[in-house]
């Protein structure tokens, strides 16, 4: 008997887990198919500085401290990828966030994950600071 129920306990778990997974899949499903055609994008250098100047947009450096040391655009705050979700009291909902990393890997993962917890303000900027360095434009250090 004792060994059944072990069975039932074990069993319950896994229907837990494949629900859980369901609703992660559903929720994920629902995130791609709402991405808009501009993919939550700032694509190009003049158009940053215009949200920035004109609407207060917050930039948000996502590279590690020791990258974000070596050079950033101005103006922008650092909190690590792998940081944003400790660091969500920085992050406002209320003027546009743009993310950007060295190549655009990190602010792709960074938007998704922010845009799932319904931050709809935030965008990526794909040229990111290669681009931004490579363009020739100020960097702060």
């Amino acid at each position: 008997m004792h060994g059944m129920k072990g069975m039932h306990e074990i069993y319950g778990e896994r229907r837990n887990t494949e629900f859980n997974n369901r609703q992660i899949l559903t929720k994920v499903q629902q995130f791609l198919v709402s991405i808009p055609d501009d993919y939550y994008t700032v694509k190009d250098i003049d158009t940053l500085k215009t949200l920035a100047k004109e609407k207060q947009a917050l930039l948000v450096d996502v590279r590690e401290p020791e990258e974000y040391a070596s050079g950033y655009i101005e103006g922008a705050i650092n909190i690590p990828l792998r940081d944003l979700t400790q660091n969500l009291n920085q992050i406002p909902k209320n003027r546009p966030v743009i993310l950007y990393c060295s190549t655009g890997y990190r602010t792709a993962m960074g938007v998704m994950a922010l845009q799932m917890l319904g931050y709809i303000n935030v965008k990526g900027f794909p040229p990111s600071f290669e681009g931004w360095k490579a363009a020739g434009e100020q960097l702060e250090k």
